[in-house]
């Protein structure tokens, strides 16, 4: 219950804050499914005292977002997302080093901060992969699709769901693949071939993966991770990881330049910790955590077990290899088969 206080305590309150450095609240823009930026701003808060503002957004709105407010940021950390936007924005002196001690991570986790100087943390892995409801399948006579070019058959005309490339970090990392596995020409005439296949590009990269649990299209690209979790919550899906190989993410944490950088950095401390990183299970996030010591699921996606591309994050997260290729994906992919938008 709030209480009316008095001039001097206030005084104090300010005091304290400036002695810490500690701002009163930190603006986190999250990229991550809602229920684990929930959790994790509720558990920092309970951890450190410092009061969390959290929003959602894709990675694709958040860069936009650190774009327009550069040199007046209103954010102080963006945490979660594929890292191919986060290595733009570090790359363009949107964000800042965050000094971070990171001997206790597995060695992708420093491999990013090496890459970026610094400026972006790799907090988990997420596998790319493709999920199909098996009702939806048995009831239309489909054969299930177990590689990438399976997709451009015409017998699913209609019936695959993507994200949008230009807004979800997850459908980015699914073009990129694509063009990294069969070279850019042959990779964009298969986005293309698909894309005549697709019914709705979504905004948010686990959407597909949902709207495939619930039956509302038959196939959906995503993360892997996405799709355990539906599996497990019992829906009808089957998971597959494509036979001509797939590639992944490095989910990844920033601070933004400009931002309350110590309150950050306690962000940034907490999240690449085991005890926050543990908390993912509890609302059925199963991506491969950055913290050895971390609790995993024994339905979680195993590196080990897919066939995963040398994906190169240095070229395709370089502002003017995704640029190009976005504008290449809209001009020739987004229309192929006149699909609508979320």
């Amino acid at each position: 219950m709030k209480t009316a206080m008095s001039a001097s305590m206030v005084a104090f309150g300010v005091a304290l804050s400036a002695s810490t450095g500690l701002a009163e609240e930190l603006n986190v823009v999250c990229s991550n499914e809602q229920a684990w930026c929930d959790l994790m701003a509720q558990n920092f808060e309970i951890e450190t005292g410092i009061d969390v503002a959290i929003v959602r957004k894709s990675t694709g709105e958040v860069l936009a977002q650190l774009r327009a407010e550069k040199g007046n940021p209103k954010v102080d950390v963006w945490w979660g997302g594929t890292g191919d936007p986060h290595i733009i924005a570090a790359n363009e002196g949107l964000t800042t080093a965050s000094g971070v001690d990171l001997s206790g991570t597995v060695g992708w986790a420093q491999n990013m901060a090496e890459m970026t100087k610094g400026r972006t943390v790799g907090v988990h892995v997420g596998l790319l992969g493709m999920i199909y409801n098996t009702e939806l399948l048995a009831e239309k006579g489909l054969t299930a699709p177990a590689c990438w070019r399976d997709l451009a058959k015409p017998e699913y005309k209609g019936e695959i769901q993507v994200a949008n490339p230009n807004s979800s970090g997850t459908a980015y990392t699914e073009l990129a693949t694509l063009v990294q596995l069969f070279g850019e020409e042959e990779g964009f005439q298969l986005l293309a071939d698909i894309g005549r296949n697709v019914n709705q590009y979504t905004k948010s990269g686990s959407a597909p993966s949902k709207a495939t649990a619930r039956g509302e299209t038959t196939i959906g690209i995503g993360f892997i991770h996405d799709m355990v979790s539906l599996k497990k919550a019992g829906f009808p899906v089957t998971i597959v990881s494509p036979c001509e190989g797939t590639g992944y993410e490095l989910g990844a944490v920033s601070i933004v330049d400009g931002a309350n950088l110590e309150a950050a950095k306690r962000w940034v401390e907490y999240v690449i910790s085991a005890e926050a990183q543990d908390a993912a299970l509890q609302v059925g996030i199963y991506t491969i955590p950055s913290n050895p010591n971390a609790k995993t699921d024994p339905d979680a996606p195993d590196m080990n077990s897919v066939k995963l591309i040398d994906y190169d994050f240095m070229t395709y997260g370089a502002t003017k290899t995704r640029t190009r290729l976005l504008d290449r994906w809209t001009a020739e992919v987004k229309n192929a088969g006149g699909a609508i938008e979320e």
